[in-house]
C-alpha cells in the first residue's frame, strides 16, 4: 500500500488541528466584532462572503498545483514537482494583484450593486473591512499555495504550525485593536492581513529547504511554463469555477436574506461560523484525500485510489457524527458568548441544529467524493453537476422557499441541502463506474 495507518495519521490529524484552530478564530473574531454591534457583524459578514469568493479562487488555483505535483510525486519526477510548484506561486501572485487591484478600485461599485439598499452604518463597516482586506490577497495566494504544496508532500504539520502563527497573531491583534485601541471593524481588518502577510512569508521562505521533496530553490523564474500552467489550470479552473460560482450564489442568497432584516444577516453569520464545526472534519480530511489520491493516480494505481477514497470517507463520517452531535446538543449554550437579541439566537439555534442533522445524511457524499474526482483529473462533468444544481436548486428553492412560502432564513437553509441531496446521487452513481479514473490506463474493478 503506498500509505499505512501511520501516514494518514501523520497527515490528517494536524490537518483537523489546523481547521479547529482556523474556525476557533473565526468565531472568536466574530464574537469580539459582536461587542462592536450588530452593524459590525452584518458588515463583516457581508464582505467576507465576497472575500470567501476570492479565497476559493485562489485555493482552487493551489489544489490545481498540488494534484499536478502529486501526479509528478507518484511518477516518482521530483524535479517537474519542484518546477510545477514555482509555477503555481507565479501565477497565483499574478492573480492575486490583478484581484486586489480591482477590489481596491472598485469597491464602492461592487459593495453598492452585490447587496444593494442596506442599513448605512452596516454599509460604513462594509467598506472599512473590504478595503484593509484586501491588501491581504497576494500574501493569502502564497499561503494557500505553500499550503497546498506541503500537504501534496504528506507534510500537514508545517501547515499546522504555520496556522498556528497565522491564527495567534490574528486574534492577539483583534484583542488589541477591537478592545484596546477601540477600532471597530478596522481593529479586525488590520489583523486578518497582518496574519496573512506573515503566514506568507513563513511558508515561501520553508519552500526554499533542498532537502523537501517539493522545493522552489533554483527554480524560480520570472518566466511562466505554459504547459505546467495548463495542467495546473485543467484542475484549478473547473474548480475555481464551480467555487466561485457557488459563493457567488451565496452571495445572492445573502442578498435575499438582508431583505429579511438585520437580525437574520447576524443570525445567519453566526450560524455559518458555528456549522463549520459540523463540516470540519470533512474539510480536513478532504486534504489529505486530494493528496493521497492524486499520488495514486501519478503511481497509475486505480485500485488503491478507490480504496483511500472509501477509507477517507468513513474516517468523515465517524468525524462529522461526533461533532454534529455535540454541537446539537449545546447550540444553546454556544450562543450565550455571543450576546445576541433573542429574535436572533432563536433563528441561529433552529438553522445549526438543522445542519447537525442534515449534515450526516448529505454532505460527505456532496463534498467528499469530487476530491477523488478532482486528485484524477476528473474535473468538467463534477463541476457541471455542482453549478447546475447550485443553480436549479439551491437558488430557485431558496426563492420559492423564503418568499413564495415566507420561510425567512430556514428556508435559504433548507434549499441548501436539496442542493447537496441532488449533488450526493449524481456523484455516487459517477464514482461507482470507471469514467473518472481515465487517465489511469487500463482501469479495471
Amino acid at each position: 500500500m503506498l500509505f499505512s495507518n501511520k501516514d494518514l495519521k501523520k497527515l490528517i490529524i494536524p490537518l483537523i488541528i489546523e481547521q479547529i484552530l482556523v474556525i476557533a478564530v473565526g468565531m472568536a473574531d466574530t464574537v469580539m466584532i459582536s461587542g462592536v454591534g450588530e452593524a459590525a457583524v452584518s458588515g463583516v459578514s457581508l464582505v467576507d462572503t465576497v472575500n470567501v469568493l476570492i479565497i476559493n479562487i485562489l485555493s482552487a488555483l493551489a489544489t490545481g498545483g498540488a494534484v499536478a505535483a502529486g501526479h509528478y510525486l507518484g511518477q516518482k519526477d521530483k524535479e517537474n514537482a519542484c518546477k510545477s510548484a514555482w509555477q503555481l506561486i507565479f501565477f497565483s501572485v499574478i492573480l492575486a494583484v490583478v484581484i486586489t487591484v480591482i477590489f481596491i478600485g472598485m469597491h464602492d461599485f461592487i459593495l453598492r450593486h452585490v447587496f444593494g439598499s442596506i442599513d448605512a452604518q452596516v454599509m460604513q463597516n462594509a467598506k472599512t473591512y473590504l478595503l484593509i482586506t484586501a491588501f491581504s490577497f497576494v500574501p493569502l495566494a502564497v499561503y494557500n499555495a505553500g499550503a497546498a504544496l506541503f500537504r501534496a508532500m504528506g507534510n500537514s504539520k508545517v501547515t499546522m504550525w504555520v496556522s498556528t502563527v497565522m491564527n495567534v497573531i490574528n486574534i492577539t491583534g483583534n484583542a488589541i485593536m477591537i478592545y484596546g485601541l477601540k477600532m471597530g471593524v478596522a481593529g479586525a481588518a488590520i489583523p486578518t492581513t497582518v496574519s496573512r502577510t506573515v503566514a506568507a512569508v513563513i511558508i515561501f521562505a520553508m519552500l526554499f529547504q533542498k532537502k523537501r521533496d517539493i522545493h522552489i530553490s533554483g527554480h524560480v523564474t520570472w518566466h511562466l511554463h505554459l504547459r505546467m500552467i495548463k495542467q495546473i489550470l485543467y484542475v484549478g479552473v473547473p474548480n475555481g469555477l464551480e467555487n466561485s460560482l457557488f459563493q457567488l450564489g451565496k452571495i445572492l442568497l445573502l442578498s435575499l436574506i438582508s431583505t429579511i432584516g438585520t437580525a437574520a444577516i447576524a443570525a445567519n453569520a453566526v450560524a455559518n461560523t458555528i456549522t463549520m464545526f459540523n463540516i470540519l472534519p470533512g474539510i480536513a480530511i478532504g486534504y489529505a484525500q486530494l493528496s493521497t489520491v492524486s499520488i495514486c493516480v501519478g503511481a497509475g494505481d486505480a485500485k488503491q485510489a478507490r480504496y483511500y477514497t472509501k477509507k477517507l470517507m468513513w474516517i468523515t463520517y465517524l468525524g462529522m457524527a461526533l461533532m454534529s452531535t455535540a454541537i446539537f446538543f449545546t447550540a444553546h449554550y454556544i450562543l450565550k458568548i455571543y450576546g445576541l437579541s433573542a429574535e436572533t439566537e432563536r433563528l441561529t439555534i433552529e438553522v445549526v441544529r438543522y445542519h447537525a442533522i442534515m449534515v450526516l445524511i448529505a454532505w460527505v457524499p456532496s463534498f467528499s467524493t469530487p476530491n477523488s474526482f478532482r486528485a484524477a483529473g476528473d474535473v468538467i462533468l463534477p463541476m457541471v453537476i455542482a453549478i447546475a444544481s447550485m443553480w436549479i436548486f439551491r437558488i430557485a428553492a431558496a426563492y420559492i422557499l423564503t418568499v413564495q412560502l415566507g420561510m425567512g432564513l430556514m428556508g435559504v437553509w433548507i434549499a441548501m441541502t436539496i442542493d447537496w441531496a441532488f449533488r450526493a446521487i449524481c456523484y455516487t452513481i459517477r464514482y461507482r463506474g470507471n469514467s473518472w479514473l481515465k487517465k489511469i490506463q487500463g482501469t479495471e474493478n
